[in-house]
């Protein structure tokens, strides 16, 4: 099933600001709040779907790249956090704050928990790679391996930093709620707020014995091999992002994102621009004046082209659909052969004299039409 377009599920126009988007979506997310809506099923996907919508328009990078390519932009590995099976529990460790601490029906809360009664989930950071590709592997799409050393969970405590099933306490500061009331004076009067626990992080537990591997962290440094699958028609400095493939979180938490930055390699006879690929085909004097058939160089392999008696230094010769594909699927470039004629810097005498026989003929004579036509071609070049 097609997804909707993100902006028509917040129900905000495509200028919406940062605070439109927040309102909007604390608005849908309060209408179809699982606990609002017990056992609809309809009303928890569209829960979801808001906030996927709000994931990738709240972050400037998602929604210029949703903005231009839609669905297809941030779809795969670039996709929301929140696209597909997702937790509702992650859905309020990252957006509870929106509702000021205090958003709760039930069974969920607000502040950034679910069920445990508001403890948080620590995140792990993002991981940024550059992967070189060559015209060949844009034109197609590409799987690269890539080696990443990162921060992994700890196999002997399983992430949790503790030495064993016994060795944890619940808080007794927050009485394992992993947040806390705090209450402060102010000329309006006694305002209060719900905080992490400062005591536990926020984890609503604390580690009495910790892991002698890991120091207690959950993590340790390690290599893995990831497999990046690179769709068709991507560029330089496009940014890939892949879900749950960066460091590892403490205490089990949520996985950062493995960024994926794209470098192009310089082709050595093609240059792109965007989607069409050039060419720059030099042709001998004589076969530009008398014709001929050549080939040119494409992504994979030759292809041939029909030069036509009298082709003119400049002119662009199209090759259809023999450029790259675009991200989105919405058709192929072309690619444009420019045709430039080579004069030769040094003659021999009977070269010479051959030209000179021909200077004469009024086909080699440009007429007042030539003239104006080249003049014109000049000047566009002076106006663009």
């Amino acid at each position: 099933m097609s997804k909707r377009d993100y902006y028509e599920v917040l129900e905000v126009g495509k200028n919406a600001s940062a605070d439109e988007l927040k309102k909007a979506y604390r608005k849908k997310a309060i209408e179809y709040h699982p606990d609002k809506n017990p056992g609809n099923k309809e009303a928890e996907e569209k829960f979801k779907e808001a906030a996927e919508a709000y994931d990738v328009l709240s972050d400037s990078q998602k929604r210029q790249r949703y903005d231009q390519f839609g669905h297809a932009g941030v779809g795969g590995a670039s996709g929301s956090d929140f696209s597909g099976d997702v937790n509702l529990e992650d859905i309020f460790s990252r957006f509870g704050d929106l509702f000021g601490g205090h958003f709760s029906f039930g069974g969920f809360s607000g502040f950034g928990g679910g069920s445990s009664g508001g403890q948080r989930m620590n995140r792990g950071s993002d991981l940024r790679v550059k992967v070189k590709l060559n015209l060949s592997e844009i034109a197609k799409g590409v799987e690269k391996k890539i080696k990443v050393r990162k921060f992994v969970p700890c196999r002997t405590c399983n992430g949790s930093g503790a030495d064993g099933p016994n060795s944890t306490a619940t808080c007794s500061h927050c009485k394992g709620r992993g947040a806390v009331t705090q209450a402060t004076s102010t000329v309006f009067g006694v305002m209060q707020a719900t905080v992490a626990c400062p005591t536990c992080g926020g984890e609503g537990k604390i580690i009495t014995k910790k892991c002698q591997v890991c120091a207690g962290e959950g993590i340790v440094k390690d290599e893995e091999v990831i497999s990046i699958q690179i769709p068709a028609g991507v560029y330089e400095g496009i940014q890939l992002s892949m879900n749950g493939k960066g460091n590892a979180a403490r205490h089990g938490g949520v996985n950062g994102d493995l960024l994926v930055v794209i470098e192009e390699e310089p082709h050595p006879e093609l240059i792109r621009d965007e989607h069409d690929l050039l060419y720059n085909l030099v042709l001998t004097v004589p076969q530009a004046a008398l014709g001929d058939s050549v080939e040119v160089p494409t992504i994979d392999g030759k292809a041939k082209v029909t030069i036509e008696p009298g082709t003119q230094p400049g002119k662009v010769l199209r090759l259809r659909n023999k450029g790259l594909p675009s991200i989105n699927s919405y058709g192929t470039g072309d690619l444009l052969v420019n045709v430039s004629v080579y004069i030769p810097e040094k003659l021999s005498d009977s070269e010479k004299k051959t030209l000179r026989s021909l200077e004469s003929s009024q086909n080699f004579q440009p007429g007042k039409s030539i003239k104006e036509k080249l003049f014109n071609k000049f000047r566009n070049m002076f106006d663009s």
